[in-house]
């Protein structure tokens, strides 16, 4: 098992970082999946600011999990989520996606027995420099005894 000074050093580890531009015919897909009507004047699904975020972070999950000593077959689980949305996104703006690792926390359930709960935060910057929108995530990483 990681231990807690390993998984403590990774707060503060910021993200390659990218970009993302949301792309017509993906707002399209989203809005009709979750069946929401396609929003006016060419405002993106708010979702955007989620799937912009991971998108343009720079690692792929499998190098997040590396980093928190874990990997998929782990049992790793989403933590939470919280979008900010500064100002709507626009359907073909682009974005430069920054961010890293906020947190780290261990925890111990009497079922779950130990778990390390790894947050992170990314921003999509606009062509101005402009925060336009924030994520804020975890994951949830169970831990089983040597």
């Amino acid at each position: 098992m990681t231990s807690l000074a390993e998984l403590q050093s990774i707060v503060g580890h910021q993200f390659p970082g990218g970009t993302y531009r949301v792309e017509p015919y993906r707002n399209w897909l989203t809005c009709d999946t979750v069946l929401s009507p396609l929003p006016a004047d060419e405002v993106a699904h708010p979702m955007f600011c989620y799937y912009g975020a991971l998108a343009g972070m720079g690692i792929s999950l499998d190098e997040l999990f590396a980093l928190a000593g874990a990997t998929a077959e782990d049992g790793v689980m989403f933590g939470e989520a919280e979008i900010d949305l500064r100002r709507p996104l626009r359907i073909g703006e682009s974005f430069t996606v920054r961010g890293g690792i906020t947190d780290v926390e261990r925890k111990e359930g009497k079922r779950a027995g130990v778990f390390d709960i790894v947050a992170f935060r990314l921003e999509l910057v606009d062509a101005a420099g402009e925060v336009a929108a924030v994520s804020t995530n975890s994951f949830v990483f169970p831990r089983r005894a040597s």
